[in-house]
């Protein structure tokens, strides 16, 4: 993990070459602090003990829920409550930062070709 003190957000995303691949920036008591760079369609999932907060930096981005649709833009966040599906979907590369309990899992209960280890998360490679 990176020196938390004096974290610049730009640069942290300019080193991110892959979508959906959150990076971890920083801990808070037992939340992550992390990044992503956001284009085309997630996977349906649900996170069964953990709330996820999303806040755009920049960009659009929309979070299909099962019975509607949350459309966040820069400057903006949602907290997805634990056990409510949700679909997250960029049709354009925006940039989120994630804030989630250090044992949420990726993907929740679901595994997919987007799936991205907690480990992976912390050391990129």
């Amino acid at each position: 993990m990176i020196n938390t003190l004096g974290i610049n957000l730009r640069n942290e995303l300019d080193t991110l070459t892959e979508y959906w691949k959150p990076r971890v920036l920083g801990r808070v008591n037992n939340q992550f602090v992390k990044i992503a760079k956001l284009k085309g369609e997630f996977v349906w999932h649900a996170h069964e003990h953990e709330d996820e907060m999303f806040s755009v930096i920049y960009g659009t981005l929309c979070i299909q829920l099962e019975d509607r649709t949350i459309v966040l833009n820069a400057g903006e966040f949602c907290i997805i409550p634990k056990r409510v599906r949700h679909k997250p979907i960029a049709e354009d590369e925006c940039a989120v930062m994630l804030i989630e309990t250090d044992t949420t899992l990726h993907t929740g209960g679901e595994r997919s070709p987007l799936t991205v280890s907690i480990d992976d998360q912390l050391y990129p490679a």
